[in-house]
């Protein structure tokens, strides 16, 4: 058994045994697990779950140094080779599926039947990124339009960027690294992955499986660390094209430090959904209460702000409480559970506080509003004030806010007023109000019928304002990670001008 293999099998063998997990990093070609250790404590079970190797200076020029010297190697791979081995690591996420949500279970709390539906993406989107990767191309242009190009022809193609930094979040950690990981190797590119502090075991995964189906070990390298390392990987000079999904806060800093790089920057949101008069309110309600406290609520489109016409407003408030009350809170493990635990007390406490807040402010918290460790028991509040903390911010928690609203203009600028514009929602059968918030919501996609917190995985994904720039899904991404190369034949006329 090669080393590639014994990494996959030895990290899901350690979670369903249920002792640490010992995480490694890759640097250079070879796997490792040698230096100070960070532990990851569970936040579900209150106990170490995971270790992992905490990247130094060494390592990270270790990694620079690794990734400059492979890279026009890497870029010699056929598209075709590139797109086989994406398409077997689509297969071994579908085998693995079990172990793999185990595992984000555990370091995440995240609920099994979650993290289930999380591994599902990450074979899609292998998938997608292989059939991509089989579509990189060029295109002959159209100089001979013009008279000073009759006489000439021009061609251009994708060309992979050179080196690119994917920084992943907790949230979706295996399925956001697949995308960034997936779209980089499919462009030709080698890729600096720096993991998230609370998934070292779930990035190892991902990235063995990634090798073990066939990606060179010149193409990746996996580093574990803090923001100190991100910065150092942000600033390096190697670096060409960088994805960072996270915090507007920490995207900002990445933008400081990286300079002049190309960027895609997905960040947060304080995603509102629109439930106007006519929709179907039993449909609405069950929607926006499964989607609102799914994995906790930690999703940058997660449902935060519900509008709804008033009109209806206190029926919809029923139907929505008792949809909520019906969701089973509790270990992460047992496939019957809805909603687990956040990722640690902090964030639950975060989700007591904006609560009581608003309750202080004159809201009605209907139900939640305390926790139990880092577990917060999904919150409903009723009428907060527009200046309440979660109006105005991104919760990032198991906590929806459902205010009434009155006229369709006004309550699309009273979604407007957020500084953040990812992804809306609208509930409603009226084709004039779905053309007016597709125009008007400042906002990067609007699900029609739909709540705000829900996403294809080949569709453009990506926000405005301080949600970021740039869109995710793997076309996309390929085109930020490549550059177009253009070649110009002078005196070469396709159309044999004289």
């Amino acid at each position: 058994m090669d080393q590639e293999e014994w990494m996959l099998e030895a990290v899901l063998a350690a979670a369903t045994e249920g002792g640490p997990v010992q995480a490694a990093a890759l640097v250079g070609g070879r796997w490792s697990t040698d230096g100070p250790q960070s532990e990851r404590v569970g936040p579900y079970l209150r106990t170490t779950v995971s270790r992992a190797p905490a990247a130094g200076p060494a390592d990270v020029a270790a990694v620079r140094g690794h990734a400059r010297d492979y890279a026009r190697t890497v870029a010699r791979l056929t598209p075709a080779s590139r797109a086989e081995v994406l398409e077997r690591a689509s297969c071994a996420a579908a085998d693995n599926r079990g172990d793999l949500a185990r595992l984000l279970a555990l370091e995440l709390g995240k609920p099994v039947r979650d993290g289930l539906g999380e591994i599902d993406r990450v074979a899609d989107t292998f998938a997608v990124c292989a059939a991509e990767a089989r579509q990189i191309g060029g295109e002959t242009l159209p100089v001979a339009g013009w008279a000073r190009g009759a006489r000439d022809t021009a061609f251009t193609y994708r060309a992979p960027a050179g080196v690119a930094l994917a920084i992943t979040p907790f949230n979706a950690p295996a399925n956001l690294l697949a995308h960034k990981l997936g779209a980089s190797f499919a462009a030709g590119n080698t890729t600096i992955v720096k993991a998230p502090p609370q998934a070292p075991a779930v990035s190892t995964a991902v990235v063995a499986l990634l090798v073990e189906a066939g990606m060179p070990v010149e193409a990746v390298q996996l580093l574990h660390g803090d923001g100190a390392v991100g910065a150092e990987l942000c600033a390096a000079e190697e670096v060409a094209v960088i994805s960072f999904t996270g915090s507007a806060a920490t995207g900002a800093a990445v933008a400081r430090a990286a300079g002049a790089k190309r960027l895609v920057l997905e960040l947060g949101g304080n995603a509102a959904t629109i439930v106007c008069e006519d929709a179907d309110m039993a449909e609405a309600a069950r929607i926006c209460a499964r989607t609102g406290y799914s994995n906790s609520g930690q999703s940058c489109i997660s449902v935060q702000r519900v509008y709804v016409h008033r009109s209806r407003f206190e029926e919809f408030l029923g139907r929505f409480t008792a949809e909520v009350e019906s969701l089973t809170v509790g270990d992460p493990l047992d496939p019957d559970t809805d909603v687990g635990s956040m990722v640690d007390e902090d964030a639950a406490e975060r989700v007591v506080l904006w609560s009581a807040e608003a309750a202080e402010q004159g809201a009605r918290v209907l139900l939640g509003g305390s926790r139990d460790g880092a577990t917060a028991l999904p919150t409903v509040v009723a009428d907060p004030p527009p200046e309440a903390s979660l109006v105005r911010e991104e919760v990032f928690g198991a906590l929806v806010a459902v205010m009434p609203y009155d006229d369709f203009g006004g309550v699309v600028e009273r979604c407007n007023q957020s500084r953040y514009g990812l992804q809306a929602g609208l509930f409603t059968r009226d084709v004039d109000r779905i053309v007016t918030a597709w125009r008007e919501l400042e906002v990067g996609g609007l699900v029609v019928n739909g709540s705000s917190n829900y996403r294809l995985d080949h569709v453009p994904f990506g926000g405005v304002k301080d949600s970021g720039f740039g869109r995710e899904s793997p076309r996309c991404m390929i085109e930020d990670f490549t550059v177009v190369k253009t070649l110009m034949l002078r005196g070469t006329s396709l159309w044999g001008a004289a």
